[in-house]
């Protein structure tokens, strides 16, 4: 099946990015954001946007830049523009083309020594992904995957030393099953994590203990939905996180590894992975989209909540659920599009 796509109404905030120097512990970091506006016929402004302390800043100026990743050490942004990778500081300085060529480079990642960054490229628009990595000032282009299958969704584990990713193949009645594998950053060392014919694993995330993962239908539609499970790094010891009551969607798991944020019955929730009942942080309004991360320190939740032509942009305290604005003066304009993807700087 095809990725279940991230939200496209999402995130409506903006602000004062931090210098990298400002982003030492205890710095709360910018959150940031993609948006674009059309203006009037055939003329659109935007561009990555962030937001601190309420306060609101455009980072860049074109309207095609989107899924903006911070580096570990919070001093640079990669993200996708037209196709290619750029990067840029989180003051907006020192633009940088990563990639180019005819085709589409998307979803960034930097690695977790911040020296390169991994993405999907296509051959085209709906072409199947490979999975690539450049160096993080450009350079040093290197393939992990190729093939006819469709890689995507990559993540590093905490150490570096892995990416889990997941992979579309197509069996012989023309089937799309989507599967989780791992390779090392050099391309060696390609691993099947999970085989299970009809059903799709997704949004798979690095915990302290192994890899956890969203698992059923994994397009949109009626069909749709999903438990939550973890394992090992080698794929072994399967177990069931969340099921049961209602879809559950994975959303983030907190820096230290320990703690899973979802999405389930119209409700944004946590729970200590391994251990313990999990715990809702928020009411989401029927028919609503969100997308959340948590904090660098894992004691918050930025959360982007739309309904309709309704949109809030949130921080949630993740011990006592209280709720407060981060840019309270923001305005959305008819024609916006913003996100999908939020990035807390750390």
């Amino acid at each position: 099946m095809n990725i279940r796509t991230l939200t496209a109404a999402l995130l409506a905030f903006l602000a004062l990015a931090v210098p990298a120097t400002a982003s030492a512990a205890g710095s709360a970091g910018a959150v940031v954001f993609s948006k674009s506006t059309a203006v009037e016929k055939d003329v659109v402004k935007g561009g990555l946007f962030a937001v601190k302390d309420g306060r609101l800043n455009q980072l860049t100026e074109d309207p095609a830049d989107v899924e903006p990743a911070f580096s570990p050490d919070g001093r640079t942004i990669a993200f996708a523009r037209g196709g290619d990778l750029f990067s840029v500081r989180p003051d907006g300085s020192g633009q940088r083309q990563l990639t180019s060529g005819p085709e589409i480079d998307s979803a960034p990642q930097v690695s977790t020594n911040g020296r390169y960054v991994v993405f999907e490229r296509r051959a085209g628009v709906g072409a199947p992904a490979d999975l690539y990595t450049v160096g993080a000032t450009g350079g040093g282009l290197r393939a992990l995957t190729s093939g006819a299958n469709d890689d995507r969704e990559a993540a590093f584990s905490p150490d570096g030393k892995a990416i889990v990713f997941v992979r579309g193949t197509t069996d012989a009645a023309d089937h799309v099953n989507d599967d989780l594998f791992s390779v090392r950053p050099n391309g060696s060392g390609l691993a099947r994590l999970t085989t299970t014919a009809g059903v799709d694993e997704f949004a798979p995330r690095y915990f302290a203990g192994g890899i956890l993962y969203s698992r059923g239908e994994s397009e949109e539609g009626p069909a749709a939905y999903a438990d939550i499970y973890t394992m090992r790094r080698n794929g072994a010891n399967l177990k069931s996180l969340v099921a049961g009551v209602g879809s559950a969607y994975v959303e983030d798991v907190s820096p230290d590894g320990h703690t899973l944020l979802f999405r389930r019955d119209q409700g944004l929730w946590v729970t200590h992975i391994g251990a313990g009942r999990a715990r809702k942080l928020s009411q989401l309004p029927d028919g609503s989209k969100t997308t959340s991360v948590f904090s660098p320190d894992g004691r918050r939740v930025a959360a982007f909540i739309a309904q309709e032509e309704v949109e809030q942009l949130m921080s949630i305290d993740v011990k006592t659920g209280r709720k407060a604005e981060l840019a309270d003066s923001f305005q959305t304009e008819s024609g916006d599009s913003i996100g999908p993807v939020i990035a807390w700087q750390p």
